[in-house]
């Protein structure tokens, strides 16, 4: 079991529809996972970042999904990836400014 389990949909669409990956998500996963371990929070029993497929929501932008909350993000920079492990993930407080529905 995990404190939390985050999912980045790092999907890639060859249509011209809006993905995530048009805002280099595998790049933000690849961001978080290596802050998290840096900090020694991965792992069983703490966190745990994921790659997903689509998560249908491409239209809000990139997008990550935090459990056991289930809490929907979007995301701009590594500062927003930053705040939401500050914040969320850390300090178990969701950051509104970013929460998507």
């Amino acid at each position: 079991m995990f404190t939390h389990h985050v999912f980045f949909c790092t999907n890639l669409r060859t249509d011209g529809r809006n993905c995530c990956q048009d805002h280099d998500a595998q790049s933000m996963r690849d961001y978080l996972k290596k802050k998290v371990k840096e900090l020694g929070l991965a792992g069983r029993d703490q966190m745990r970042i994921n790659t997903a497929g689509c998560l249908d929501h491409c239209a809000q932008g990139p997008v990550i999904v935090v459990y056991p909350e289930a809490v929907w993000y979007s995301y701009s920079n590594r500062e927003d990836i930053d705040e939401i492990l500050e914040q969320h993930l850390i300090h178990g407080k969701v950051v509104e400014r970013l929460r998507i529905e």
